[in-house]
């Protein structure tokens, strides 16, 4: 059973190192889907503070966690929770096809990429 630290880690960003993180396990995904990511997670720290990671759970939901430094007192706590809200609706397809994407070829459930023909 996973616990919380325990998550797939798919990509982070760090405002304190101004480091971006994407684990290779998913380096199949296409270019421009990694340059999304990439914008959204350093633009976030960025302008809201933290570490920001997007975390896939045991059952395949892709999660924002967020954490920070309790000394940081720069960090916008009210924002972080907006933007996240904001991010939910702006980029829920491409949230939408990350999970799927998981789903179908990291936890190899069946049904999950239909058939076209």
């Amino acid at each position: 059973m996973f616990s919380e630290s325990e998550n797939m880690v798919l990509c982070g960003a760090n405002s304190y190192t101004q480091k971006y993180y994407f684990n290779e396990e998913f380096d199949r995904l296409p270019e421009s889907v990694k340059d999304e990511l990439k914008a959204m997670c350093v633009i976030f720290t960025e302008d809201i503070g933290g570490i920001l990671t997007l975390e896939y759970t045991e059952e395949g939901e892709l999660e924002f966690k967020v954490r920070t430094d309790e000394q940081d007192y720069l960090f916008d706590e009210i924002g972080c929770g907006l933007r996240i809200k904001d991010l939910q609706i702006k980029k829920r397809e491409l949230l939408e096809v990350l999970e799927l994407y998981y789903k179908a070829f990291v936890l190899g459930e069946d049904g999950i990429v239909e058939d076209t023909e």
